[in-house]
């Protein structure tokens, strides 16, 4: 099992020093949250609160997804940088592509980029996109950024994006890991077809049917037998050992640790010091031991 840290809305001064802090003590990565925009008003409802409000994301600082990686990735060595997600439909994925690609480059293969669909309309009306089709729009998206990445002349025809062959230059020396994030049947499916899943967290009972869905999806693609990740969010205060080997048995591959309610309607005041504390806490409780 590999460990990562999962801190997002708190003051960007804390995100180094704690990745820094987070590599000294045993974990494998660290998690980079993606958000574009906080919308005036919206009729938008969020999949993961209970009743649908992202009150909890107002006045909290994003800093944007490949610069934060990229950031992280020079201030570390051996951490694995894991967007979770990227809302890449409303991204332009050429650009996309290039950004994952140097990114991966410049830290020596220690980016996976995690992508998902955007649930806010608003994201795509400010960055001029149909919110229609996004399904299909994504999936473009990621052969797109899959065939830029790998080197070489690459070229597309599609519903959305039709260029010529073009290359990039740098690319990663490996091919770059694609993990889909989301719950719904289509996001389960989409996530068999390429390199991992990103579940957004919920008790084991949650868990355990998304990952039966995801691993008959696997089967029927012919996908089964691949190196696959599989990655879920945990409170580190209510993980213990018996929960890693559970998570483990289950085909989880990669926990991410949170040690507050992310979804928390206030301004993270917790000091530097305590985040740090709780880091080593965790390591020395749960990661030393598993093993």
């Amino acid at each position: 099992m590999r460990f990562h840290h999962a801190e997002s809305m708190t003051p960007f001064e804390n995100l180094v020093p704690l990745a820094q802090d987070a590599e000294a003590h045993g974990y494998a990565g660290y998690m980079i949250p993606d958000s574009l925009i906080y919308p005036q008003e919206t009729d938008s409802k969020y999949t993961y609160t209970a009743d649908g409000g992202r009150e909890f994301l107002e006045n909290k600082p994003f800093v944007e997804s490949f610069i934060l990686a990229t950031a992280l990735g020079a201030s570390t060595t051996k951490l694995e940088l894991t967007t979770n997600v990227v809302k890449l439909p409303v991204r332009p994925p050429v650009y996309s592509a290039k950004l994952a690609a140097s990114v991966a480059a410049i830290t020596g293969n220690r980016f996976n980029f995690g992508v998902g669909l955007s649930v806010w309309e608003e994201d795509y009306a400010v960055m001029g996109v149909d919110f229609a089709k996004r399904g299909k729009r994504f999936d473009e998206c990621i052969e797109i950024v899959r065939g830029l990445t790998n080197g070489g002349y690459f070229g597309f025809q599609g519903e959305f994006y039709d260029f010529a062959p073009v290359k990039l230059n740098p690319v990663p020396t490996r091919p770059l890991p694609i993990l889909i994030g989301g719950h719904s049947d289509a996001a389960l499916k989409r996530a068999a077809r390429h390199d991992g899943w990103l579940c957004a967290g919920g008790s084991y009972e949650q868990t355990l049917p998304l990952l039966e869905k995801l691993a008959a999806y696997r089967a029927e693609l012919g996908t089964a037998g691949r190196p696959y990740r599989i990655f879920t969010t945990a409170m580190g205060g209510m993980l213990g050992l018996d929960d890693v080997r559970k998570l483990e048995d289950a085909g989880v591959t990669d926990i991410a640790v949170a040690f507050r309610n992310l979804y928390a309607v206030e301004e993270d005041r917790q000091p530097l010091d305590e985040k740090k504390a709780d880091l080593r806490r965790f390591a020395d409780e749960v990661i030393a031991k598993a093993g």
